[in-house]
């Protein structure tokens, strides 16, 4: 029905005519992916061959989008695997080829929420908030629609709730910020230089220098914390376990349990140039890290369907060593140099 009613392309693999099709326009090129191939096994399920065929036969294009209706990456914190996103056996391959193929996004419905996050520098881009409004958790999703541009700058997006009031927006890829705009932070304890909320627009960008601690090391290590004196720190970022995971906690409302971001993890005793970023437009996406001035960058990832958007930026800092009703959980490599910028 869905494709005789609406003559899709019929370019796709077969079995899937209508289905999975690509359009290309001039430097554009959109393809779509069905996410529910009942050749494969139904609902969550979707092929790669085609698609990366697709991709290098078109590997001229200078904007590529693939547009698909479940997830990869898991959005809120809602996660499971065919039912709430593409299955594992495929999920990897799919990504992979997004990312060698240098798509900037790839774009999907499914679960009820506007979200956005990034993956080895690939955009994964949930609009699904046209007429459910019943099922969205109350007070976080709405019903939204989303206006696009995409040029020569890259894409700028904003999301309109149903009253016309803009709720969140994003200018990517992000934009590189001058020298002078960089301060490297003393150790230890010292005024921020950010408080309060992080406006539409705006970051706070970490850089983070050194040698990690040894192998065999478990505890919980301070990159960086910013709290008030005698309230629990509302923000952490550190790295935690033997494994030294990159890892932010975020506080909100006192009392309650704070959210966990998990990233990367830190080679024991080598040295590392990390890079972390928080995006206030990305929502729960908006905490992404990558390795040196030419990674990718990746969100961290987070089962929370708020970001640092909704973060208190406390007035102090602490470089080091954790403070505000935490114990130290001192950083214990070596030769510790933080650097931040706010835009």
């Amino acid at each position: 029905m869905f494709r005789d009613v609406l003559n899709m392309p019929r370019n796709g693999p077969p079995g899937q005519e209508g289905l999975s099709y690509w359009v290309r326009r001039g430097d554009l090129l959109v393809i779509f992916v069905h996410t529910g191939w009942s050749g494969l096994g139904g609902e969550g399920h979707v092929e790669t061959e085609w698609l990366q065929g697709v991709l290098t036969q078109h590997a001229d294009a200078r904007h590529k989008l693939v547009v698909g209706h479940h997830p990869v990456y898991p959005i809120n914190g809602f996660s499971g695997s065919y039912q709430r996103e593409i299955g594992p056996e495929h999920a990897a391959t799919f990504w992979a080829i997004l990312v060698d193929a240098g798509v900037l996004a790839y774009i999907c419905g499914h679960i009820l929420a506007f979200d956005v996050q990034v993956h080895r520098g690939v955009l994964q881009i949930c609009t699904a908030g046209a007429g459910t409004a019943h099922r969205m958790p109350d007070g976080v999703e709405y019903l939204h629609c989303v206006q696009a541009v995409l040029d020569s700058e890259g894409l700028r997006y904003q999301v309109l709730d149903e009253t016309g009031l803009v709720r969140e927006r994003l200018e990517w890829p992000i934009r590189r910020l001058p020298v002078e705009r960089w301060r490297t932070l003393p150790a230890g304890e010292s005024r921020a230089l950010l408080t309060g909320r992080l406006g539409p627009g705006r970051f706070a960008a970490f850089r983070f220098t050194g040698q990690a601690a040894a192998e065999g090391t478990n505890h919980a290590q301070t990159l960086l914390s910013a709290f008030s004196p005698g309230i629990l720190a509302p923000l952490w970022i550190g790295v935690r376990g033997p494994r030294q995971i990159l890892t932010a906690i975020i506080g909100g409302q006192p009392g309650r349990s704070p959210h966990y971001w998990h990233g990367a993890e830190l080679q024991p005793g080598a040295r590392f140039d990390l890079h972390l970023l928080a995006y206030g437009d990305m929502g729960p996406g908006g905490i992404l890290y990558r390795f040196g001035d030419s990674g990718r960058w990746s969100s961290l990832v987070a089962a929370s369907a708020t970001g640092p958007e909704r973060l208190d930026w406390p007035e102090r800092w602490s470089v080091g060593h954790a403070q505000g009703g935490l114990t130290d959980r001192r950083f214990l490599g070596s030769a510790l140099t933080v650097s931040a910028a706010i835009c």
